[in-house]
């Protein structure tokens, strides 16, 4: 969608505090807007729609607090990227064959 905006300003914002029960999510990022419509479909009670601009392509979205998270990961070592590398490599090449 072109929108006329940055991808510097095509910002994701999720603020909350500890009074209130729900997370507040503001965002224009396409990937994040479709996992969030469909657990709003999924689970209206817990996750609402509450703004769109059709003009910028942002959406607004409330959710309660414990439905969201956020997922920090370690950095690979080197001998895990090199496994890692290895198991792409052999599924691709088990890809290729030919299945006749």
């Amino acid at each position: 969608m072109k929108t006329g905006l940055t991808k510097q300003e095509k910002t994701t914002d999720i603020w909350f505090d500890e009074k209130d029960t729900l997370i507040h999510i503001r965002t224009h990022n396409t990937a994040l807007k479709k996992r969030l419509l469909a657990y709003n479909r999924r689970y209206p009670a817990i996750c609402q729609q509450t703004d769109t601009d059709p003009e910028t392509g942002c959406m607004e979205f409330d959710i309660a607090k414990g439905r969201f998270s956020f997922r920090l990961t370690a950095p690979y070592s080197k001998e895990r990227r090199k496994a890692a590398s290895e198991a792409a490599k052999a599924t691709a090449s088990n890809l290729r064959r030919s299945v006749i």
